[in-house]
């Protein structure tokens, strides 16, 4: 399965951190229009540069128009990280890691958090912000986890139920509807958790350093 890296005009990760993510096979990194900024800051060539192009600097275009593939694509009913992703899943990519989909721009990060949502079903995406990493689930799933790991678990709405084992504060069958109910910071007990999500998905976040350094991720 082919995976990849998105970086967008969000607040962008540290240059370690997307080298890791390289080394761990998100080895194609596609810079969604200004995130290609911040992809020059860094010293980072991406394999390719989509977008409408109206965030990307001057500069930064000049200094990449030789050294990368630039796609402009006007459409301006999908976002710039939508274009990407749409790319990505002609292209047959089966996972993407998106980065820089955070920041100073609450209506940016709502409206990433809903891509995540969106594309759920056509490819696997996670996202990496600041020291967390938060996917969707549904179904019966089982993380492999380190004992005494926070892990915070966000339904969407009323519909969508959920069980779990392993957690140290259960979940017996009940929603987690987003303004209604969560489970922030619940804590895993040993080496596994197990849900069973029926109903819709769920948002299950954990904390990047410590899936790291574990290789978990």
């Amino acid at each position: 399965m082919m995976k990849g890296l998105i970086l967008a005009h969000g607040k962008a990760p540290k240059k370690n951190v997307i080298r890791y993510l390289c080394k761990k096979g998100y080895s194609t990194l596609v810079c969604a229009d200004g995130g290609s900024n911040s992809a020059k800051r860094m010293g980072l060539i991406p394999d390719i540069i989509i977008g409408d192009l109206d965030s990307i600097l001057p500069s930064t275009f000049n200094y990449f128009k030789n050294k990368t593939s630039v796609i402009q694509v006007k459409d301006q009913n999908s976002t710039d990280v939508e274009k990407c992703l749409n790319y990505l899943i002609k292209k047959k990519f089966g996972e993407i890691i998106l980065c820089g989909v955070t920041g100073d721009r609450l209506d940016h990060t709502f409206c990433n958090l809903g891509i995540v949502i969106k594309y759920f079903g056509k490819i696997s995406l996670g996202i990496v912000a600041e020291n967390s990493y938060l996917k969707a689930y549904t179904g019966n799933i089982k993380l492999t986890t380190i004992p005494g790991e926070t892990i915070s678990l966000y339904g969407i709405n009323d519909r969508t139920r959920i069980k779990s084992s392993g957690l140290k504060f259960s979940l017996k069958n009940i929603a987690l509807p987003f303004g209604k109910k969560e489970s922030t910071s619940n804590v895993a007990l040993g080496e596994s958790v197990e849900l069973e999500i029926l109903g819709g998905i769920i948002f299950i976040i954990r904390d990047f350093s410590l899936l790291k350094k574990n290789g978990l991720i």
